[in-house]
């Protein structure tokens, strides 16, 4: 299993820090679940209301990211916290496709064989893993499925008691998008376990047949 090499330097801050598009998507997807207004209550309720008048341009603290998911889920609820944190994992997605990975890259891994294309992709989004999981420590295997975790997991860090089912809807839908995008088009991404049901991490595999 591969780790994260960049997560040390994340760790060893006295603040990690997570990029701004964990807040930004989120507005995005909430505003089209439940309003601007709705919204706009959320984001003071998690006491990021400075957030919400203005989007943030930087890596934000990854405290505020714990803080809006665990006030959209105890206001919306569970499945509904998952739905709209799924909407912005795909937001998430699409803004790197238009502006992280870079287009002459994208034509060639969907050329390539899925297994080769998949290596890449993880092996470029390792590289990068703590601009999204911040303190937690993101590492995969390769093969089919491929499997990836994530230990100390923002999204369901503020999950106060066990869930039922799995939480982390924003790594699944950010994942499986980038995968059906650039890797294979039938590529799924299922959250196997998860640390607010008691895991040691959050666990994924991704399939594509």
């Amino acid at each position: 299993m591969a780790p994260s090499r960049d997560h040390a330097a994340a760790a060893g801050d006295a603040v990690a820090r997570i990029g701004p598009n964990a807040i930004i998507r989120m507005i995005e997807a909430l505003d089209a679940a439940v309003g601007d207004g709705e919204t706009a209550r959320l984001f003071a309720a998690a006491g990021l209301a400075h957030h919400f008048t203005r989007a943030p341009d930087h890596m934000v603290d990854e405290r505020d990211v714990v803080a809006i998911h665990t006030v959209v889920r105890d206001a919306l609820g569970i499945a509904r916290a998952r739905e709209v944190a799924a909407v912005a994992g795909r937001l998430t997605a699409d803004y790197l496709l238009a502006n992280r990975i870079p287009k002459p890259v994208q034509p060639i891994l969907k050329i390539l064989p899925a297994r080769l294309a998949a290596r890449i992709l993880l092996g470029a989004i390792g590289q990068h893993a703590w601009t999204f999981a911040g303190s937690g420590v993101f590492s995969y295997t390769l093969g089919h499925p491929v499997r990836f975790e994530i230990a100390g997991c923002p999204i369901c860090r503020g999950a106060t008691t066990e869930a039922a089912a799995p939480l982390c809807d924003y790594y699944g839908a950010t994942f499986q998008h980038l995968f059906r995008t650039l890797v294979h088009r039938a590529a799924t991404v299922t959250e196997t376990a998860c640390q607010a049901a008691g895991a040691s991490a959050c666990r994924f595999e991704i399939r594509w047949r």
